[in-house]
């Protein structure tokens, strides 16, 4: 049996007051969704059903806002979720070789975490800043412009071995 999921009191007060910024409370599950991802690192399937009652929604509602939009993590993820963009712009400035020696340099499969817990690598589709390509996103921040050097350098100033 699975641990029941709860929101910090913070993070459950915000998804109350998304819900009275909109005309509908549907429009509040993205951010509630992120409220979740925020706190854990990704969104775990129990925590469906804990928005469900705390935004009076159907879980099915929620389920399909988050199985629709890639930006929400299906599984758990390292402390830095490089994600390095692999569209047509990224990858023809090199972006899956990069993402692939990455893999490489942190010794991790894409989309797997590391073995120290800090690291997850994923190759995503269009991360909307193609003309400074390639770039990656390590969680919420862009960094642009890359080669393998200022990739690594920037994982490590964010924490990477």
């Amino acid at each position: 049996m699975s641990k029941a999921f709860e929101l910090s009191k913070e993070g459950a007060e915000l998804v109350k007051k998304e819900l009275t910024r909109y005309e509908t409370k549907h429009s509040a599950i993205i951010p509630a969704l992120y409220q979740v991802q925020k706190e854990n690192g990704w969104v775990p399937p129990e925590s469906i059903e804990y928005l469900a009652g705390l935004m009076g929604l159907p879980e099915s509602h929620i389920n399909e806002v988050f199985s629709f939009y890639t930006m929400f993590n299906k599984v758990p993820t390292g402390k830095l979720h490089v994600q390095v963009c692999t569209n047509i712009s990224c990858s023809m400035n090199g972006g899956r070789e990069l993402a692939k020696k990455l893999c490489e340099r942190f010794n991790v499969k894409p989309g797997e975490v590391s073995k120290d817990g800090l690291v997850t690598i994923s190759q995503v589709e269009c991360l909307g800043s193609c003309d400074t390509a390639p770039m990656m996103q390590v969680n919420d921040r862009y960094i642009e412009n890359l080669d393998f050097e200022k990739a690594v350098q920037a994982l490590k100033e964010m924490g990477a071995q």
